[in-house]
C-alpha cells in the first residue's frame, strides 16, 4: 500500500476537549441562554403579537328569543341578526384582547323588565362570552331572563394577520408619527454632529486653555435623564418662561423643544466618538499638505475630514438612533407633536392596545436596526491611520484660532451648564413664577405622586445591582467568547446576541418584556413586577457597550498566557483571577460605572415594568411632570444628577487606589 493511500485513509485528528475548555463552553452557554431568555425570546414574542388581531366573530353565536308566553322562536346567528338590522360595521367588530360586546345590542326592543326569555349558545367550540364575570364557552343552549341577559357580553376571538399594520398605515395621525420621528432625528443629528465636531476639533487640534474643564462640562448631560432638559426648556421658554420672548411667538412645546433637548442629551455621545477619531492623526500628512502650499481650508477638507469620516458617520448614526428611540424628552416637551416612541406609550398606557403598541415597536425597531447595521459596516471599512512610522499630530500655537475655539466651546458649555442650572433653580424656587423665594420644599417628594423618596432609593438599589451583576455577566461573557478555542459557530451566535441589544430601543425591550414575562404560563413569570425584572432589562439594554469594552481590553492580552498556564497545569480560573482580571481592571471599572449611570437615568426601558413597590426616580420625574408637579420633577432629576456625579467621583478615587495596586506592573 502506498504512502498516499495511508495518508488518505487516516482520520482527521481532533483535539480532545479538556476540562477547562468544557467549563468555558458551559459558561458561554449559560450567558448565551441568559441573552436568549432576556432578549431574543421577548422580541420574538412581541413580533408575534404585532400580527395578532382580535374581533367579534358573530357567526359563532346563536340566539333564541321567546314570546311573552315562553314559546321560543327559531334560532338565529348573531351575524344574521346584524345583517338584518345593520347594528355593527366591520370596523365596529374590531377590538382589543379585553373587548366586550353586549348581547342586548342585537335586540333593539330589549327590556330587562320584560317577561321575554333569551337563549344563547356557541355554534362551535371557540365562542366565548361572559355572564357577569363568569366566562362561558359551550355549544349547549343557556337560558336567561332579561335581568341576567343584559349582563351577557360576547368576547373577541384571536386571529393572525397583517390587519394591525394595515390599520396603522391607513391612519393619517399615526402614520405622521413616522415622518415626524425621522424629521426630528435628522435635524437633531445634523446639529449635534456639527456642534460635537467643532468641540472635538477644538479639544484635539488647538492649544486653547481650559480643555480639562470643557471635557468635564461636555460629559454632564450623560449624568441626567433625557427628561431634564425638557423641564429646563419649559422654565426658559414655556408659557411662563423667563425667556419666552426669544422665540418670537413660536412655542417650545413641539419640534423646537424636542430638537434643542435632543442636541443636549446626545451631544456627549457624539463628542466621544468624534473626539476619538480626531485624536488619531499623522503629523506627516499635514506637513506634506503644507509643503504643497495647500491652504488650511483645503487641508481641512482633504486631510482632516477624510481621516475622521468614519467617526462622523458613526456619530451620526448613534445620534439618530438615540433621538428616534427616545421617549422621555418628547413626553415632557413634545406637546401634541406625535412621535413613534410616544405612540407606543399612548397605545399601551393610554388605550391598553398592546397589539398596536407592538406594531409601533416593530416600526420603531426598523430604523434603529438599519442605523446599527450601517454603522457596523462603516466600522469594518475603517482602516488604520497610524503606522509604526507615523508621527503624532502636534497642534501649533495660533492665538486667533485658539480664541475662536475657546468661544465655540464656551458657548456650548454655557448651553449645557445653563440648562442644568435652570433645573437646579426650578428645584429650589418655592412657586414659579409667583413666589421666587428659595426653599427645599420641592425635595419633599413624599408630598407628591411619583413614589416619593422610596423611588429614589429603589433607583440607587437597582443601579448598584445592575452595576455589580451586569459587570460580572458582561465581562464573563466577553472572556468566554474571546478565550474559548474552537466552536466557531457558537461563538458567532454569541457575538450576534451580544451585539443585538444596541439595536433595540428601550421602549421596544420594555414592551417585549410585558408580552413575554407577564404570561402565567411562563416559568419566569414570578419576576414580573419585581426589582429583578428591572435589573434584567437594564443589564440587557446596556449589554453591548460593556461587551465591546471588555473585548477591547481582552484582545490586548497576549494569547500566550493560556498555553503557558496550561503547560504549568494551572486551571483557567486561576489565570483569570490572578492575571486577566488585574490587567483588565480599568475596563471592568469603566463597565461598572457605565452600568450604574445608565441605570439611574434610564426611562424608556423600565416605564412599562415598574410596580408600586419598585417605582424608580427617573420614572418618578415623568409621573410628577404628568401630574403638573414640575418643580418636584426637576428636584428629583437633580437628585439623579447629584447621585451620578457622586458615583463618578467615587469611581475616580476608587479607581486610582485599585489601579495603583493592580496596574503597578505597568510602571518601570
Amino acid at each position: 500500500m502506498s504512502d498516499a493511500s495511508l495518508v488518505s485513509g487516516q482520520k482527521t485528528a481532533k483535539l480532545k476537549l479538556d476540562r477547562d475548555g468544557a467549563i468555558k463552553r458551559a459558561f458561554m452557554a449559560v450567558i448565551a441562554l441568559y441573552l436568549i431568555v432576556a432578549l431574543a425570546l421577548p422580541l420574538y414574542t412581541m413580533l408575534s403579537k404585532s400580527f395578532v388581531t382580535y374581533g367579534y366573530d358573530l357567526t359563532r353565536y346563536e340566539f333564541q328569543v321567546s314570546d311573552a308566553a315562553g314559546t321560543f322562536g327559531p334560532p338565529q346567528t348573531a351575524a344574521a341578526i346584524n345583517a338584518e338590522l345593520n347594528v355593527f360595521t366591520a370596523d365596529d367588530l374590531r377590538t382589543s384582547s379585553d373587548g366586550r360586546l353586549s348581547a342586548t345590542e342585537f335586540f333593539p326592543d330589549f327590556s330587562f323588565r320584560s317577561p321575554v326569555k333569551y337563549r344563547i349558545r356557541g355554534v362551535g367550540p371557540d365562542a366565548p362570552y361572559l355572564v357577569g364575570l363568569d366566562l362561558q364557552n359551550t355549544t349547549e343552549w343557556q337560558e336567561h331572563d332579561g335581568n341576567t341577559f343584559r349582563r351577557i357580553n360576547l368576547r373577541p376571538t384571536q386571529t393572525v394577520g397583517v390587519q394591525n399594520y394595515t390599520e396603522y398605515f391607513s391612519n393619517p395621525a399615526l402614520f405622521s408619527s413616522i415622518q415626524n420621528s425621522i424629521f426630528i432625528a435628522s435635524i437633531s443629528t445634523v446639529l449635534t454632529v456639527a456642534a460635537a465636531f467643532g468641540f472635538a476639533y477644538a479639544l484635539n487640534r488647538s492649544l486653547m486653555p481650559f480643555k480639562g474643564a470643557f471635557k468635564m462640562v461636555a460629559m454632564m448631560p450623560i449624568l441626567v435623564p433625557s427628561l431634564l432638559p425638557g423641564i429646563a426648556l419649559i422654565y426658559l421658554f414655556g408659557n411662563q418662561g423667563m425667556l419666552k420672548w426669544v422665540l418670537m411667538g413660536q412655542s417650545i412645546y413641539g419640534p423646537i423643544g424636542i430638537v434643542i433637548g435632543s442636541v443636549f442629551f446626545t451631544f456627549p455621545h457624539a463628542l466621544i466618538i468624534i473626539s476619538t477619531a480626531l485624536s488619531i492623526a499623522d503629523q506627516r500628512q499635514y506637513e506634506a499638505a503644507e509643503s504643497l502650499r495647500a491652504s488650511r481650508w483645503r487641508t481641512f477638507w482633504t486631510v482632516t475630514i477624510p481621516g475622521a469620516r468614519y467617526g462622523l458617520i458613526s456619530a451620526a448614526f448613534v445620534t439618530f438612533t438615540l433621538v428616534i428611540t427616545d421617549f422621555g424628552l418628547p413626553k415632557v416637551i413634545g406637546g401634541q407633536y406625535n412621535l413613534l416612541a410616544i405612540d407606543i406609550y399612548k397605545q399601551v398606557i393610554g388605550q391598553q392596545n398592546f397589539e398596536m403598541g407592538a406594531v409601533v415597536s416593530v416600526i420603531l425597531l426598523i430604523p434603529a436596526v438599519l442605523a446599527f447595521i450601517v454603522d457596523r459596516q462603516m466600522q469594518k471599512k475603517q482602516v488604520s491611520l497610524l503606522s509604526a512610522r507615523s508621527v503624532p499630530f502636534q497642534p501649533k500655537a495660533d492665538k486667533q484660532f485658539e480664541m475662536l475655539c475657546l468661544l465655540w466651546c464656551g458657548l456650548i458649555a454655557v448651553f449645557i451648564v445653563g440648562l442644568i442650572a435652570v433645573c437646579q433653580y426650578a428645584a429650589l424656587v418655592r412657586l414659579w413664577p409667583y413666589d421666587l423665594s428659595v426653599s427645599l420644599r420641592n425635595y419633599d417628594f413624599n408630598r407628591t405622586d411619583g413614589g416619593g423618596w422610596a423611588a429614589y432609593r429603589n433607583s440607587v438599589q437597582m443601579a448598584l445591582l445592575t452595576a455589580v451583576i451586569g459587570t460580572v455577566i458582561v465581562f464573563l461573557g466577553a472572556y468566554m467568547v474571546e478565550k474559548t478555542e474552537g466552536l466557531r459557530t457558537g461563538r458567532a451566535v454569541f457575538q450576534f446576541l451580544a451585539m443585538l441589544p444596541m439595536a433595540v430601543p428601550g421602549m421596544v425591550l420594555g414592551l417585549s418584556y410585558i408580552f413575554f414575562f407577564n404570561n402565567p404560563e411562563n416559568p419566569f413569570n414570578a419576576i414580573y413586577g419585581t426589582m429583578t425584572i428591572l435589573v434584567v432589562s437594564t443589564v440587557t439594554h446596556f449589554y453591548t457597550v460593556g461587551h465591546l469594552t471588555a473585548l477591547t481590553a481582552l484582545k490586548q492580552i497576549d494569547a500566550e498566557f493560556e498555553p503557558v498556564a496550561s503547560s504549568l497545569r494551572q486551571p483557567f480560573y486561576r489565570l483569570f483571577s490572578r492575571v486577566t482580571v488585574p490587567i483588565c481592571m480599568p475596563a471592568i471599572l469603566d463597565i461598572s460605572i457605565y452600568m450604574f449611570v445608565n441605570a439611574m437615568t434610564t426611562v424608556s426601558a423600565v416605564v412599562f415594568l415598574y410596580s408600586t413597590q419598585t417605582a424608580l426616580a427617573s420614572v418618578a420625574v415623568l409621573n410628577m411632570d404628568d401630574a403638573g408637579d414640575i418643580a418636584p420633577a426637576a428636584a428629583m432629576g437633580m437628585m439623579i444628577f447629584y447621585t451620578n456625579a457622586g458615583a463618578r467621583l467615587l469611581h475616580l478615587f476608587a479607581s486610582r487606589r485599585i489601579l495603583a495596586r493592580t496596574q503597578s506592573w505597568r510602571a518601570r
